[in-house]
């Protein structure tokens, strides 16, 4: 038997060599993940909420963790992707897992797996709940990786879900239409338990199956909701108001719907876990998450998103607008070359004013050419192309003037490529 990697980085490599298709993508499907999950003798030892989405979910869990460690409960956060380091997919009470604690998950996973191949993220997730059922927290918050109804995450059973939204996205794998990612997102619901759907509209394939087997639907604008007002904003839950709160510390007007599904969950588990609207208040006010529409302080002003798709940018575009005047915007442009390139610039046109394309690395990366392409396909100044996203932000922060902004976004490669050229920690 050859010898167990020592570190994370060589137990990434074997990781990412396991495929089951001999490469890092993807490959749906539970059963693998639920056959090592029952040799580790894996079981759901304290509440789990199960977070799904197109957007927004990596919000809504973070406010989620803020507001059970503001209330004193000990909470366990599984993310992904991650910006600068693996460990950064895996909390407790808000820290990252050491290496120590994610080499040894990853030794007891790789012992119990046998010869059943998994996937990178198969693995990682079976990893995460080594370390989650170590540390014993009150709570474990795992976020959707693709889709819902086939993600590893889905192997394990949830006091409560949460659909953030349903667009267009992973069309691949999910399928052709709001329709088809409904319903695979649909996928996590469970017959009697909270299904949280923070879709204003959502597809009608996602309430077919939730009726169908049972679960405990609650969608924002029917059972729950709400009303923004000057200065705050106000939660409603059937009767119940719960207004003068403060607005959450995540920027954008998208944050309090996601702000709502996280109440309206609160509010389904308060018999498992009472929070106090103290707790609320302080953990809206504290929630932190890098590259969700992050401004940095300084002039030029440094906005960082991962927006990578229609909807997101959509989003993004109008958060910029909300920002206030500036001379110009100088866009670090990259995307993967699977996106939908041509909706996120229809999405930004009107909001950047200087296009700076860029490589992303790895065999998924659009270069700098295919998407300065598109740009001036669009009629769309593009002012330089790059080799990377760290030769494009130096560049514009040489280039722009202090009433300008800079904006970095496309994927989380490219702003995580920002945060390193900054010398910032996620």
């Amino acid at each position: 038997m050859a010898a167990l990697p020592r570190s994370i980085g060589g137990w990434l490599a074997h990781i990412e060599a396991l495929h089951p298709n001999g490469s890092a993508g993807v490959e749906l499907g539970l059963e693998r993940v639920a056959e090592i999950k029952a040799r580790l003798g894996q079981t759901e030892f304290c509440p789990v909420i199960l977070v799904a989405g197109t957007n927004g979910k990596g919000s809504t869990c973070a406010m989620l963790e803020r507001i059970l460690l503001a209330a004193g409960y000990r909470v366990g956060l599984y993310t992904s992707p991650h910006l600068l380091d693996y460990n950064e997919r895996v909390r407790i009470d808000s820290r990252a897992a050491s290496d120590e604690q994610l080499c040894a998950a990853f030794s007891r996973v790789e012992a119990a797996r046998g010869d059943t191949p998994l996937t990178y993220f198969e693995f990682g997730t079976l990893a995460a709940w080594e370390v989650f059922a170590a540390t014993a927290p009150d709570a474990i918050i795992l976020e959707v990786g693709l889709g819902g109804r086939l993600d590893a995450t889905n192997a394990y059973q949830p006091a409560c879900c949460i659909v953030t939204g349903v667009d267009l996205d992973h069309m691949d794998f999910l399928g052709a239409d709001r329709e088809s990612i409904g319903r695979e997102k649909a996928g996590i619901f469970r017959a009697g338990v909270p299904a949280i759907c923070g879709d204003p509209r959502p597809p009608q394939s996602l309430l077919d199956h939730a009726d169908g087997i049972g679960a405990q639907t609650r969608l924002i604008g029917r059972e729950f909701g709400y009303l923004r007002q000057e200065g705050q904003w106000l939660f409603w839950n059937g009767r119940q108001r719960r207004g003068g709160l403060a607005f959450p510390a995540l920027r954008g007007e998208r944050q309090l719907g996601n702000a709502s599904c996280v109440l309206s969950a609160l509010a389904c588990l308060h018999e498992r876990l009472p929070v106090a609207m103290q707790d609320i208040r302080r953990g809206l006010g504290e929630v932190e998450l890098a590259g969700r529409f992050q401004v940095l302080p300084g002039r030029p002003a440094v906005v960082l998103d991962v927006a990578h798709n229609p909807q997101a940018a959509g989003v993004l575009a109008a958060n910029l607008g909300d920002m206030g005047f500036h001379r110009n915007t100088w866009a670090v442009f990259g995307m993967l070359g699977d996106k939908d390139i041509d909706g996120v610039i229809e999405a930004l046109r009107g909001r950047v004013t200087h296009w700076l394309p860029c490589t992303l690395d790895g065999r998924r990366g659009a270069s700098a050419d295919s998407l300065a392409g598109r740009l001036r396909g669009s009629g769309l100044n593009v002012a330089n192309e790059f080799e990377s996203p760290e030769k494009a932000l130096a560049w514009a922060r040489e280039n722009a003037g202090q009433d300008d902004r800079i904006l970095a976004f496309g994927s989380f490669l490219t702003v995580a490529a920002a945060l390193r050229l900054l010398g910032r920690t996620a």
